[in-house]
């Protein structure tokens, strides 16, 4: 494919693409494949010729397209959104275009800079307090990971190692060895299970945290378990808060924790991989109080923010401590404006060497949208959320399972777990939605989430409807089956 094609083709494809947004609704949300049904329908092996575009373009609708859940259907009400809108899908094709692997700053100097500024930009918009700013000198600052999940990694490697040395300093008998056995992750039994995995990595303990009736660890449940773990002669380093649960979008007491981390020398990190872009709105911003007391931050544009995965935004007070945990630099590596500023070298803030060119998605978004557009989505969102929570309070034989804050409703027919497991079932059999659940306590909760940039009211009415019937057809066949037995 030379440039000449390579310009017909592109706009062949951005056709397909803007098409396919555009009429998603006339799709299935749900495929109905099972697993393993590509392989029949690909080679066995790769072209020893090549073959054409026209080839290629054909197989979309073929081969693909029946095993795509399409996530961006305003009838995807599952999991969490995925953000994606028309500037940065231009952006990720000219990050594609330029195709720089940004590892330092010399590798791509606009590449490094500019992500540090977006963060900057970002971290303005949530309010964030100014030690976690760059800025042109400070001592903090952004940078965009993969996902929360190696945020939360991230973190916990850099607790690790900053809570070695200062153990080693108080106690050099110790080994680290002998300090790595003694050391002592929490997090909330609400938290994702991506903090559990990190700990696994970081070969570390963890322990969950009891939350309370509102699904949210409050300071004494910490406190309790601290003090417990101490006396045993445990070492606590690491505390991951969560702000907007995955279950149900609950939010710890960051207030009462952030003081007692930081009177126990236990780095608190906050993932609020859905919830912080709501941030940007003020009147959710009193949600993010305490950040002042945290090491860490991380939320992810790509859920909320209309910046396609991904784009994970992390934020740390002292980035000497992340730098402090994975610097190593061999020589093919440096370059003589080395000493211009750790803020510019993004290599040791993350797992990988190599960086997509990944701030341009935000770039585009933020200037293309701007602050109040985003507020709007962000305020749609919820306000939609609040109409489906109000169509389910109307109806007696449902209940609300926790508060609505944001854009998540759990919810469920009165009645047993496996009432609501056959509910779900249903619905997502007959594939016009799509929905998962979730376990609060001990009960089957059915999670209903705004997802779609282009979901409307009009959506949520018949998504509402459609679970309203089903539910009907389903208590009649329970009710004839308890009668038979």
């Amino acid at each position: 494919m030379d440039a000449a094609e390579f310009r017909r083709r592109g706009k062949e494809m951005v056709d397909y693409v803007a098409d396919y947004l555009e009429k998603i609704e006339k799709r299935q949300v749900f495929p109905d494949v099972e697993p393993g049904y590509l392989r029949p329908l690909v080679a066995d092996c790769a072209p020893q010729d090549p073959e054409s575009f026209e080839d290629v373009f054909n197989d979309i609708e073929k081969i693909i397209m029946p095993g795509v859940t399409h996530w961006h259907s305003p009838y995807f009400f599952a999991y969490f959104p995925a953000a994606s809108s028309f500037p940065a899908l231009l952006a990720d094709m000219l990050c594609g275009g330029i195709g720089c692997v940004g590892f330092s700053w010399a590798s791509s100097p606009a590449c490094t800079e500019l992500e540090t500024v977006m963060l900057d930009w970002l971290g303005k918009m949530v309010n964030l307090p100014e030690e976690f700013l760059a800025g042109k000198d400070g001592q903090g600052g952004g940078v965009i990971q993969g996902s929360a999940s190696e945020a939360t990694l991230i973190a916990l490697l850099a607790a690790r190692t900053k809570t070695i040395r200062r153990v080693q300093s108080e106690q050099p008998e110790l080994t680290e060895a002998e300090i790595m056995g003694r050391l002592v992750a929490y997090a909330s039994d609400q938290a994702h299970s991506s903090v559990e995995r990190a700990a696994l990595i970081g070969a570390v303990k963890i322990k969950n945290v009891p939350s309370d009736d509102t699904f949210s660890v409050c300071g004494s449940a910490l406190k309790k378990v601290l003090d417990e773990d101490k006396a045993a002669g445990l070492i606590p380093f690491f505390f991951c808060a969560t702000l907007g649960t995955t279950p149900c979008c609950s939010f710890d007491k960051l207030l009462e924790l952030g003081p007692l981390c930081n009177k126990e020398n236990i780095w608190m990190h906050i993932d609020a991989a859905y919830a912080g872009s709501a941030f940007i709105c003020p009147e959710f911003r009193h949600l993010l109080n305490g950040v002042e007391f945290a090491d860490s931050f991380n939320f992810n544009p790509h859920k909320w923010l209309l910046v396609n995965f991904d784009c994970s935004a992390m934020w740390v007070k002292k980035r000497s401590d992340l730098i402090g945990a994975f610097k190593l630099e061999p020589l093919y590596l440096q370059h003589h404006h080395q000493e211009s500023g750790s803020s510019l070298w993004l290599q040791h803030w993350q797992i990988p060497l190599g960086r997509r060119f990944r701030s341009l998605k935000l770039w585009f978004v933020l200037r293309m949208y701007g602050v109040k557009g985003l507020q709007e989505h962000i305020r749609k969102h919820v306000r939609l959320s609040h109409q489906f929570e109000h169509l389910v309070l109307e109806d007696e034989r449902f209940e609300i399972c926790a508060e609505v804050v944001l854009g998540l409703v759990c919810f469920r027919l009165k009645g047993s777990n496996e009432l609501n497991e056959a509910l779900l079932q249903s619905i997502n059999d007959a594939k016009k939605i799509h929905l998962v659940p979730c376990h609060l306590r001990e009960k089957f909760v059915l999670r209903f989430a705004i997802c779609s940039r282009t979901v409307e009211s009009t959506h949520v009415k018949f998504a509402w409807q459609h679970i309203s019937q089903l539910a009907t057809d389903l208590l009649k066949t329970w009710e004839q089956n308890h009668h038979q037995q």
